[in-house]
């Protein structure tokens, strides 16, 4: 008798903090009425292959904020100093899961399209350990920006390397600003937040110590890669606007569409 195999389960997790440098209390900042993380929440709920999702907060006020609105939420700890240990908390108190999708909660414009698309490689069970989102960059302004991570990847997507400074360099143009005018030759890749993990990888993870690299670039994507694990690249069409700013919030709440 062949045994039919069981669908793959795969838990959305949204990490939310209630601390904020640049925008204290930013989860619960309203964009176009609705409370951000509530928003975040929406949009991941009508990504086709999610299990289940569930917001990762420290504060009580996110708490209430999201089941309030029907979603399902836990409180963590406060003193995680990533969002990837944050779902690594979730993943030791929901291990019945086979994919962990890290889902930045300061995204309240997520395409959930972009997040099934990001799955479909790993229903396949595929070599890569770890899977994330990147997009083309046609501006000089986020080519030179140090808070816009580039990637370089191979010829089969896999990560090559993030950097805060634009990669490569083109060593026939010595201004930065000038070098998109060779897009026909190369194509610059924004890095989006979002990761995919295999369960075994995140519990790996947990016990690799912060790398050199990820220090000097303070991204915490390099110490994955050190280890030796593969990452594959998802190329989407854009990238929503994230809420990092004030200014971010404005714009958000100024007409700005998905």
């Amino acid at each position: 008798m062949q045994v039919k195999p069981q669908p793959i389960r795969i838990l959305g997790v949204i990490p939310a903090r209630f601390a904020s440098t640049r925008l204290p209390g930013k989860p619960l900042a309203l964009i176009q009425g609705i409370p951000m993380i509530v928003r975040v929440l929406q949009q991941a709920n009508q990504c086709q292959q999610l299990t289940e999702v569930i917001v990762a907060t420290d504060d009580e006020r996110i708490l209430s904020t999201v089941k309030d609105a029907g979603g399902k939420a836990i409180l963590t700890r406060a003193d995680h100093p990533s969002g990837t240990d944050r779902v690594i908390e979730v993943m030791e108190q929901f291990p019945d899961y086979d994919l962990y999708i890290n889902i930045q909660g300061d995204e309240p414009f997520l395409n959930p399209e972009d997040l099934d698309k990001l799955i479909a490689p790993f229903i396949l069970d595929n070599l890569f350990d770890i899977g994330t989102l990147v997009c083309r960059i046609y501006s000089a302004e986020k080519l030179t920006s140090s808070s816009v991570v580039k990637v370089v990847k191979n010829n089969e997507d896999a990560a090559l390397y993030f950097s805060r400074h634009p990669i490569p360099y083109l060593r026939s143009e010595n201004d930065p600003n000038k070098w998109l005018k060779w897009l026909t030759h190369y194509t610059y890749l924004q890095h989006i937040g979002v990761y995919l993990f295999k369960k075994q990888v995140l519990q790996k993870i947990k016990s690799i110590p912060v790398s050199a690299l990820e220090k000097a670039e303070s991204l915490e994507q390099l110490r994955w890669l050190e280890a030796g694990f593969k990452i594959l690249t998802v190329e989407v069409e854009k990238v929503g606007l994230a809420i990092d700013t004030e200014e971010d919030w404005r714009k958000a709440n100024e007409g700005y569409l998905d």
